[in-house]
């Protein structure tokens, strides 16, 4: 595996030449630019989502190209602080032209859900996503191993139809 730090691993979202699929399986993320903005939902402030900006113009300018950003989340139910935000922040990201759905995690029996969160880039490339001790993004570890990859594909491919589409998964 090759390990991708900050600027290597931003790279892959401008790379990649159909496909790109996020599976996002922990409860909660301490990114740093996150911080503020989740504690303003928190006190029920307003947010002008300027820290979000930057992966909106990168899902966008893919998008408009003809590729593909989907992300797939399991969630806790009931719902924590920390998805209730991102329930909230998500149509951002959808209008930017990502495909998101929600898979809560009480209906995942028998699904392949393993414990870490991967980037799959054009079904050749999965990409895990590494966290340090204390949850903040650290990085990720690039492979082409084919069984590896098949592995991620497959699970990709079951929990994407088990999935509950953003706009239904909202409204219910």
């Amino acid at each position: 595996m090759l390990l991708l730090r900050a600027d290597a691993f931003h790279r892959m979202f401008r790379s990649f030449e159909r496909t790109a699929f996020h599976l996002e399986v922990r409860d909660a993320y301490h990114s740093p630019e996150e911080s503020a903005p989740f504690q303003r939902f928190l006190d029920g402030e307003p947010d002008d989502f300027a820290w979000q900006r930057p992966w909106l113009d990168v899902v966008r300018e893919v998008t408009e190209a003809g590729r593909s950003v989907r992300r797939l989340r399991v969630v806790p139910v009931p719902h924590h602080d920390y998805t209730r935000w991102l329930l909230s922040i998500s149509r951002l990201n959808v209008e930017a032209g990502e495909d998101i759905r929600w898979l809560p995690r009480n209906g995942t029996d028998g699904l392949p859900v393993g414990d870490d969160d991967f980037w799959l880039f054009d079904d050749r490339r999965v990409v895990f996503t590494l966290f340090s001790a204390d949850g903040v993004f650290a990085g990720g570890a690039a492979t082409e191993d084919p069984a590896i990859v098949r592995h991620c594909v497959r699970a990709r491919t079951v929990l994407w139809a088990a999935g509950i589409p953003h706009d239904d998964y909202v409204k219910g």
